[in-house]
């Protein structure tokens, strides 16, 4: 029987999306795409250089196209060339929209846990952007130079990035929260000549001051030229001004200097780089992934605009830091015109339904935040349907890991029952996704809508053969826009083939474990739904029988006593066995009666191979800075391994708890 959808757009809805509209520009373009979305999604596999030519003329990109051909080495992955006589630049793209009647309307609204809230029209960001463009220039920032960021999710950080930008720098950026060794495993390997820091930042109702942190990270990168100091406690006592013999700079002196700037915007080629971002590094120094600005800019056009159907005006949500993939996602909703609503602070301080109270107040139209996040929501019984106004919010948002099923259910029953949920799934690799959502699409339980337009995703068995039922690796046969351009200081490119590229040739291999859903209408597959089980590193494998973690997780979220899970596997014999680690509510204690509930609800749900060999509680569940839990590193401590980085971790100190089990002996 097929399932029947949690959710389906209206008419109105479908005629109304930019999906529906870049359809029809196709047609005068004297091209044939097909109506229904899984054809559509073939053409546009089927014609890649059409199609991502398509974007960049339907969202107007401003630069030089170049000529044909706009694909090179189409076959070849690593090898293809996008775009290659383009010349473009992506700050000037995303402040394209301060002109005309759009200037003085919020580029970005800055809310904290604090209670702050500030906001900067379009006219405003842009001459914060010149002043430190300006500043940037005069101290040696050029064409490939790196700037580094260790900052809050604040709007320096936005001005930042585009200031280093708009002069054809590298921009690279770590939150707050990470430490010493960690910021310098990442920052230590790109050489910036210039480093944006705060003073400090909240969390969870405390004030944390970073000052003496950023003289011990200066004191490690010989190569700065300077730093910016941005004051984001609002402390009214003067910052260093001399760090380790660097000069540091305040903020406000740099973007209060006097008189009119320009921004002289300055073109490069499609490939070269804008954004290095970082691997996690739980099993080694974090990879240092380059990303080009205009496989990024097209990649996030696309997406947030075709796939999220933000307009211009729209406003946009995203709970992430400085130090996640989706905070360069969020950024670029700037293209579209949007207004980006950043937050930075616990999303549970000072009460539970933060954020909610501030999509009701902002009026937000999309609204994202991680699986876990909804998780919480319902284990804290919040209800926004009943105590907030969406009225405006069209479309929510969820990554980090797999959104479970009962977490589509509570939001269509507890949040907003008229709302395109989107699951989506990709990653720092690709700094976007491989399957995400659809405004024209049904919403069904448990599934990501579709897979990107463009994205020659499929499933592949063990021998890398394609799946078109069952589950198997998800895999990238053909290349796409926003591929990295190849890691840092990896000259002949054998880190980066390693990578993603070692286990079949000529196809990226992404990691992650899944498989297809499909949903036909007279007898023709017209949505094929994505499953992701989970990081295909992470699978269990119990009497060699695969299975992703997310398969019991979704099980375990439904017991009420249990906050959070982490399976991994333990060689036991021959073979392996699943152990399972609860982290309760507190004052609840593992019991057997509590156990029993858990393997009962795995076994029905599943299978008996999903039942873990041994259930244990444990205080604390270790994960990384970005929220995500890290299943081979606590399968390493288990197997008396060492776990090489810690400092990837937001509580390295809760590796410790699974050292030396004796539940594990026997």
């Amino acid at each position: 029987m097929t399932a029947l959808p949690l959710w389906r757009p209206g008419h109105e809805r479908i005629q109304q999306a930019r999906l529906t509209d870049f359809v029809a520009f196709l047609k005068t373009r004297k091209l044939s795409p097909p109506s229904h979305y899984d054809a559509l999604h073939a053409w546009s596999v089927d014609n890649k250089e059409a199609f991502w030519l398509a974007i960049w003329e339907y969202f107007q990109v401003k630069g030089d196209l170049g000529g044909a051909p706009y694909l090179r080495n189409a076959n070849k992955m690593p090898g293809a060339q996008w775009f290659p006589e383009a010349k473009i630049n992506f700050a000037e793209n995303l402040l394209k929209h301060r002109n005309g009647k759009h200037g003085d309307e919020p580029a970005i609204i800055v809310r904290g846990e604090d209670g702050r809230r500030e906001e900067l029209s379009f006219n405003e960001l842009y001459r914060q952007v010149a002043k430190l463009a300006q500043f940037l220039k005069a101290n040696g920032v050029g064409p490939g130079d790196r700037v580094a960021a260790f900052i809050p999710n604040c709007a320096e950080a936005v001005i930042g990035m585009l200031a280093t930008a708009s002069l054809g720098g590298v921009w690279s950026s770590c939150s707050p929260d990470f430490g010493l060794n960690g910021v310098i495993d990442r920052f230590g390997q790109i050489a910036p000549k210039l480093l944006i820091a705060c003073r400090g930042y909240n969390y969870n109702g405390k004030v944390i001051d970073t000052t003496d942190r950023v003289q011990d990270i200066v004191g490690k990168l010989p190569a700065l030229h300077g730093v910016v100091w941005v004051n984001y406690l609002k402390n009214p006592q003067a910052a260093p001004t001399d760090l380790s013999g660097v000069t540091a700079t305040s903020w406000e002196d740099i973007v209060n200097t006097p008189g009119e700037s320009a921004i002289e915007f300055v073109r490069r080629g499609f490939a070269e780089p804008l954004y290095i971002m970082y691997s996690s590094g739980t099993t080694g120094q974090p990879k240092c992934i380059v990303h080009g600005q205009g496989g990024t800019l097209l990649q996030h056009l696309k997406e947030l605009g075709l796939h999220t159907d933000l307009k211009p005006g729209d406003r946009i949500f995203y709970y992430t830091t400085c130090g996640w993939m989706m905070w360069n996602w969020l950024v670029s909703s700037l293209a579209i015109g949007a207004t980006l609503v950043l937050y930075d602070g616990s999303p549970f301080h000072p009460s539970p339904s933060h954020l909610f109270d501030i999509a009701q107040e902002e009026n937000i139209n999309v609204f994202g935040s991680s699986a876990k996040f909804y998780a919480a929501c319902e284990k804290n019984h919040l209800k926004p349907a009943q105590t907030h106004r969406l009225d405006s919010l069209r479309a929510m948002l969820s990554t980090g890991s797999p959104l479970a099923h009962e977490s589509f259910d509570y939001i269509y029953r507890d949040v907003k029952a008229d709302v395109c949920l989107s699951s989506i799934s990709g990653g720092t690799d690709i700094v976007s996704c491989f399957a995400l959502g659809c405004p024209t699409l049904p919403v069904y339980r448990g599934e990501l809508q579709c897979i990107g337009l463009g994205m020659d995703v499929e499933f592949v068995d063990d021998s890398g053969r394609s799946l078109a039922q069952g589950k198997g690796e998800l895999v990238c046969k053909s290349p796409f826009p926003s591929m990295p351009v190849g890691f840092w200081n990896d000259e002949d490119g054998a880190r980066f083939h390693s990578a993603y590229f070692s286990s079949i040739d000529n196809i990226w291999a992404h990691g992650d474990y899944g498989e297809f859903i499909n949903h036909a209408e007279n007898g023709e597959v017209v949505q094929k739904g994505v499953i992701i089980h989970g990081r295909s590193d992470a699978v269990l494998n119990p009497g060699g029988v695969r299975i992703g973690t997310a398969e019991i997780y979704r099980q375990v979220e439904k017991i009420e006593e249990v906050l959070e899970s982490i399976a991994v596997g333990q060689a036991w014999g021959d073979d392996e066995r699943v152990i399972l680690f609860v982290k309760t509510r507190p004052g609840v204690d593992l019991n057997d009666e509590l156990c029993s509930r858990i393997t009962q609800t795995i076994r029905k749900n599943t299978t008996p191979r999903h039942v873990p060999a041994k259930i244990i509680q444990i205080a604390d569940i270790p994960r990384t800075i970005s929220g995500k839990i890290v299943e081979l590193a606590v399968k390493n401590v288990i197997h008396g391994k060492e776990v090489k980085n810690k400092d990837a971790l937001a509580n390295p100190e809760a590796l410790q708890l699974f050292e030396d089990l004796e539940e594990l002996r026997g």
